[in-house]
């Protein structure tokens, strides 16, 4: 529900999700940590000192906890990369104001690598997965992302598959061009030909009274 509520919007009529990457949910944990233990001490104050005082203020702490654990989260839950059968859509939540959304056409990639680093990313297969784009040489990467060698396979079969359907459009394409042409010259060459078996009209002889 989350996710066609968040991310529907950036997908086109004809597009299909295949995979939504999101990050590693232990990066959410250790984000997310100290905003709710700061949530709960606010609670935990106004009731033992539910006194004007301490609830004016731990009321303004319990909104500023409750705003920094939004803030992580969709730090968290936005940046996600949105793997479909046409692209790959990279986006990043910067803040309550600026969202970044960047579209791979599978055309447009050059390669795609995964890398897992250290002990702790090779007990949990978090790595980090990068794809190189053909057109501007840059590349895009996402960090603490779970299985990525799966993320890696899933991505060259759909860049496959896009790419088998495209060249037989194009295939397709050129055919309906040549048929065309062909089409027309035939047409062409049956005009000159009616035109060559047309009876020569015989000229008139006029004479003049001397």
């Amino acid at each position: 529900m989350l996710d066609e509520f968040f991310f529907g919007k950036h997908l086109d009529d004809d597009e299909t999700v295949s995979l939504i990457v999101h990050k590693y949910w232990g990066t959410a944990t250790s984000s997310l940590l100290w905003p709710s233990v700061a949530f709960i001490a606010g609670w935990v104050a106004l009731v033992i000192a539910p006194v004007p005082v301490v609830l004016f203020l731990m009321g303004l702490w319990i909104l500023f906890s409750a705003v920094w654990w939004m803030r992580n989260f969709f730090d968290y839950y936005l940046d996600v990369w949105i793997i479909t059968d046409q692209a790959i859509i990279d986006l990043h939540w910067e803040g309550w104001f600026h969202r970044q959304s960047t579209r791979i056409l599978y055309s447009d990639i050059q390669g795609v690598t995964y890398e897992i680093q250290g002990i702790f990313g090779t007990l949990n297969r978090v790595g980090s997965l990068t794809i190189e784009k053909m057109s501007t040489g840059g590349t895009i990467s996402l960090t603490h992302v779970r299985y990525p060698r799966k993320v890696e396979a899933l991505i060259l079969q759909n860049m496959e598959q896009y790419l088998h359907k495209k060249n037989l459009k194009d295939a397709t394409h050129v055919q309906d061009l040549l048929a065309n042409f062909v089409a027309g010259n035939l047409n062409l060459n049956d005009v000159r030909k009616k035109k060559k078996e047309e009876p020569k009209k015989s000229k008139a002889i006029v004479t003049r009274p001397v």
